[in-house]
């Protein structure tokens, strides 16, 4: 009972308007918004330039009018890009928060500017990084106050008081960025 026979609408949000609310009629499947299908619709509109949400929902009328959204991505003709909004919820009055609509933020972030770039940096640091957060490992930082180690143990023990005469201990710089 994830799909819905309730007409469904959506609102497409760009940097230059809004496409206003649009039911979504017409899909290249026979029977739409079914259980674990995929659906598309053809959606005309002027060229919103780089989409950042939509709004999505239905009006709640018919048996069963319930529905689970997985998630809505739109191909921009013009550009060649897609778009993707997750959701992965219910649209139902009846299941998780009563809701039969959702406002969706774009989720793809090659989208914005130099995030394809920030994304690459991510990828290498956690490359060069991720031997810390093996089984087994400790963890050690020099703490400056106490003079003395942090101990993170693989067993989630932490020691913040610091060994001042650790053996394994060394001292090094380390510059966290939020």
């Amino acid at each position: 009972n994830a799909g819905t026979e309730a007409d469904v609408y959506i609102s497409v949000y760009g940097e230059r308007g809004d496409t206003g609310s649009r039911q979504l009629l017409r899909s290249q499947k026979s029977k739409k918004f079914l259980k674990g299908q995929t659906d598309i619709f053809a959606v005309e509109a002027v060229h919103l330039g780089c989409l950042y949400k939509i709004v999505i929902g239905h009006n709640g009328l018919g048996s069963g009018n319930g529905w689970f959204l997985d998630k809505v991505v739109i191909k921009d003709p013009i550009t060649d890009l897609d778009y993707t909004f997750l959701c992965h919820r219910w649209l139902d009055q009846g299941q998780d928060d009563g809701n039969i609509s959702r406002e969706l933020p774009v989720t793809d972030g090659s989208m914005l500017p130099g995030r394809q770039e920030l994304e690459l940096k991510r990828e290498k640091t956690w490359a060069a990084e991720k031997w810390k957060f093996r089984k087994g490992i400790t963890l050690q930082f020099y703490n400056r106050v106490t003079r003395g180690f942090v101990c993170l143990y693989p067993d989630s023990r932490v020691d913040a008081l610091g060994d001042k005469k650790n053996k394994y201990g060394k001292v090094f710089s380390m510059w966290v960025y939020a």
